[in-house]
């Protein structure tokens, strides 16, 4: 009788064991296999925010994650119709052994903690919308709103990751007056603004728009994290290389620009960009010749651009940002749509071009303590967004490889410790 008690016991060990071997772990592949990679992103983040240390396996399957097994990530899963494998250790132990083969172009990168992010935008409704933000609602990210107000007061301090939203450092509200000065959403605009910078002590928009351009280059220098698109590339570096210069003309801020200001312009102020021309002509939609959205004259099945393979053992930022389950991204076009190389610094690190035009479209760099990335045009998901065009529904584009881009950006602070300056 004893013999056979002991017996059984020893069965429920080992079936105990093996239930346990087999829940040790959660796959979640990001190749093509995956049902929905943007939703990944969104229950990756919501374990760092529950203090659950995870796993990005660069170029493995795409750039898969692995949680240890968690109920309720994989109930997570579940709900969220994001494809993954529950797998025994020595699986784990297996993808582990491959990946550290030094002769495979692989890498596990840990993540810690969750970047506490900030997008810069206005209040109220604007005529567009903003990739960043639908992306974040759509993978459930959690982000606060912050503008002008905020920045120039110091709030950026309490943030990790920063991005601006569609915006134009440059006091010349996007260059729209041609086409929609008489748009009451532009007037408002105008008004909105006008009203800040008084409210805030300073004697024009341009002048509040650099102010809040230089934090945020602070904000990098100290250890933040920048991330913009489309305008918010070019007119930033812009706005810091006009900072001892007017650019404006006289329908933007009540005053004529400065006499030969394109020769005043301080390039090494800069973040990405030197030796640019800026369009002096307030009648054009277009900042200065950065941007080549004017060479984009291929048909749209065409227009394509492709991500860079870096070594994900040495260069493991630029790994990280460029994860996907292709190389070959489908082109859009923004205000900005992406940058002549020939305006390029030599430091900058090119992360995606554009073929048919020699043209970067994704490019990152370091500044001090911090960094910050660049993305050209307005919505992965739409190629030609026009102002006052609907929202892009994600619930139609889960598997983005441009949307994937965004979100790369937002995880890979979570595997980098660096204590900001105050």
């Amino acid at each position: 009788m004893m013999i056979y008690r002991f017996k059984n016991i020893l069965t429920l060990l080992f079936i105990f064991s093996l239930s346990f071997v087999k829940a040790n772990a959660i796959l979640v592949p990001m190749d093509v296999s995956q049902k929905n990679h943007l939703k990944a992103y969104g229950v990756s983040f919501w374990a760092l925010e529950n203090k659950i240390i995870i796993e990005w396996l660069l170029n493995y399957q795409g750039g898969s994650f692995l949680y240890p097994y968690n109920k309720v990530i994989e109930e997570q899963l579940i709900v969220k119709g994001i494809s993954y494998k529950v797998i025994p250790t020595v699986k784990v132990l297996q993808i582990k052994s491959e990946i550290a083969n030094p002769e495979v172009n692989m890498e596990v990168v840990q993540l810690e903690s969750a970047p506490k992010i900030a997008v810069y935008t206005p209040q109220g409704k604007q005529p567009w919308d903003d990739a960043v933000t639908l992306v974040l609602t759509y993978a459930e990210i959690p982000y606060t709103e912050i503008y002008d107000s905020s920045i120039v007061k110091g709030g950026l301090a309490e943030f990790d990751w920063l991005h601006l939203h569609h915006e134009d450092f440059t006091g010349q509200y996007g260059k729209f007056y041609r086409s929609y000065r008489g748009m009451p959403w532009y007037q408002q605009q105008v008004r909105d603004n006008e009203a800040m910078a008084s409210k805030l002590g300073y004697s024009k928009v341009s002048d509040l728009k650099l102010a809040v351009a230089q934090n945020i280059k602070n904000y990098v220098i100290g250890g933040g994290f920048l991330f913009t698109m489309c305008s918010g590339t070019d007119s930033f570096d812009i706005a810091l290389a006009a900072q001892n210069t007017d650019i404006c003309e006289q329908m933007y801020d009540h005053d004529p620009s400065a006499p030969n200001y394109q020769s005043k312009l301080e390039y090494d102020q800069t973040f990405a960009f030197k030796d640019f021309t800026l369009e002096k002509d307030p009648m054009v939609y277009e900042y200065s010749n950065i941007d080549a959205t004017r060479d984009h004259k291929l048909p749209e099945s065409q227009d394509k651009f492709f991500l860079f393979d870096f070594s994900a053992k040495w260069d493991v930022v630029p790994t990280m940002l460029c994860q996907n389950h292709t190389q070959v991204i489908n082109g859009f076009m923004g205000q900005t749509t992406d940058f002549r190389k020939e305006f390029i610094k030599s430091e900058v690190l090119i992360l995606g071009e554009s073929k048919a035009f020699n043209t970067a479209r994704y490019i990152h760099g370091e500044l001090g303590m911090g960094t910050w990335t660049f993305y050209g045009g307005h919505d992965p998901e739409d190629y030609r967004h026009m102002v006052g065009d609907p929202p892009t529904d994600l619930k139609l584009h889960p598997n983005s490889p441009g949307y994937r881009l965004i979100l790369n950006n937002i995880l890979f602070p979570a595997a980098k410790k660096k204590k900001r300056k105050t």
